[in-house]
């Protein structure tokens, strides 16, 4: 590889390689790992943002001349790194140091703190690794919940709420990661001064830009910068200003984050890692700021799939992905950023990854089964279906992908004997044909009625035509009518 690259990305290499040293803060060294990652281009660059992260466990002989060496994001000392205390992350400098058990005097050994959180990562791992039983209990706890109100932890029910939308609940979300976990950074395009969404706004004013810090307009640079750092023991809130342009990343997540922990055996990890990018319809995006690429990343085992509907679960679900053991793509429907406004807990708390919920009244003619955006059109339907055709739909927004809850919409299924799965992205290759599959083969003989997809066209994504490709209210409702009736 090296011979590969031209003489400033081998500088910028070198220095990398070196703890960064000729980077004055986190923003230049993230440029670095960007420019490597983008001169060295195909096959040479794949990993580079991993592989360039350098090695904290260094000996003492390689230490700087002034005898520190501290580990990731600290690659200089703090009065170095942030200029000033009053430049440092909220705790101050010192809680920092001593959160990741760094010296002045002694280069940073093998049992760092950084070592031990990935060691409660892999253990969670473990203990959180999807079974039957498992899917099971989510399917339980989903026919018995309430089902207007966000499943949460214990915690969150004694908390007083206020209205917010999708967008601000995913800001205090940011808020409260970066507020309990000192090792936390957000990075991404434009996200220090709030970016394009305005998801980030005030996150560096009150953290600080070395953990609030803009990229280069790279996706494959963060993503590997991403996976670099959480392996470190950092967590890694990487942002892709939209997810029509996460294809560039996709080696890194598919490539390297998924398979981390796998190929080492179960010794190194990357969970800690989770990459938010806006996805979906937004009524004039046209072909590149309209896209839907979830199942894409459905097919890649080691990550998890996350898609909130609701502002109360974008908040506790992204603290939650934040705090998982795995790597976790997190897909947030940019049409809803404004428009879907809900009581949202205020503090911390978590909704658990993996279990769906259901959407109003549990239903008894037909089940629908959708995520994002699309959980709020197939809500709509079915309530046209109740007013106008007197049908019973039990609605059900999966919130996970990967793993989703096929226990609870075979429940669901077992009782109502029909399906409809409904999405945004085309109907060909679409997540909606793993649901329709693995229900029929689970519940066979209780449907009343083929499973049936209402989704995107097979075509790229058009601008003039959106309302046209979309699957709307009407062909929804004409799909759970169309099923009722067979």
């Amino acid at each position: 590889m090296l011979r590969q690259l031209n003489p400033p990305a081998l500088r910028l290499l070198r220095a990398a390689r070196a703890g960064w040293r000729e980077a004055p803060d986190l923003v230049e060294a993230s440029r670095a790992i960007g420019g490597v990652a983008a001169a060295a281009g195909g096959d040479a660059g794949r990993g580079a943002g991993a592989s360039l992260i350098p090695r904290r466990h260094r000996s003492a002989s390689s230490a700087s001349s002034t005898g520190s060496e501290l580990p990731l994001p600290l690659a200089r000392p703090p009065s170095v790194l942030w200029g000033s205390a009053s430049l440092a992350p909220r705790g101050g400098i010192s809680s920092i140091s001593s959160r990741f058990s760094s010296s002045s005097s002694s280069s940073i050994n093998s049992s760092s703190s950084s070592s031990s959180k990935s060691t409660r990562r892999l253990a969670r791992a473990a203990s959180d690794a999807p079974s039957s039983s498992s899917f099971a209990t989510m399917a339980a706890a989903t026919a018995a919940s309430t089902t207007t109100t966000t499943t949460t932890t214990s915690t969150s029910a004694q908390q007083p709420d206020r209205p917010l939308n999708l967008c601000n609940a995913v800001n205090e979300a940011l808020h409260v990661v970066l507020d309990t976990d000192p090792t936390a950074c957000v990075f991404g395009e434009d996200v220090a001064f709030g970016g394009v969404f305005r998801c980030t706004a005030g996150l560096g004013e009150r953290f600080g830009r070395a953990r609030v810090f803009n990229t280069p307009l790279c996706e494959q640079g963060i993503a590997g910068f991403g996976i670099g750092l959480a392996s470190e023991g950092v967590t890694a809130l990487a942002e892709l200003q939209f997810a029509d342009y996460v294809f560039p990343a996709i080696d890194q997540l598919a490539n390297e984050a998924a398979k981390f922990r796998y190929r080492s055996g179960g010794q190194f990890s990357c969970g800690g890692l989770t990459v938010r990018a806006p996805y979906g319809a937004v009524g004039h995006g046209g072909h590149y700021h309209s896209q839907s690429p979830e199942a894409l990343f459905t097919q890649v085992p080691g990550l998890r799939v996350v898609v909130p509907s609701s502002p109360a679960d974008a908040k506790g679900l992204l603290i939650a992905a934040a705090r998982c053991a795995d790597p976790v793509v997190f897909l947030e429907p940019k049409a809803l950023y404004r428009a879907a406004v809900e009581h949202v807990p205020t503090g911390d708390y978590e909704v658990p990854l993996g279990p769906a919920r259901r959407l109003g009244a549990q239903g008894s003619d037909v089940t629908v089964v959708a995520w994002g955006a699309q959980a709020r059109v197939a809500r709509a339907a079915a309530d046209a279906a109740r007013g106008a055709h007197g049908i019973s739909a039990d609605v059900l927004d999966l919130r996970s992908l990967l793993p989703w809850d096929a226990a609870a919409v075979a429940e669901s299924v077992g009782r109502t004997g029909r399906l409809v799965v409904t999405h945004e992205a085309p109907l060909t290759g679409g997540f909606g044909a793993e649901v329709a599959a693995e229900i029929t083969r689970r519940c066979f003989l209780s449907l009343e009625a083929p499973p049936l997809r209402v989704c995107g066209a097979d075509t790229p994504f058009p601008l003039v035509m959106e309302p046209l490709y979309l699957p709307g209210v009407e062909r929804v409702l004409e799909a759970i009518v169309q099923s009722a009736r067979f």
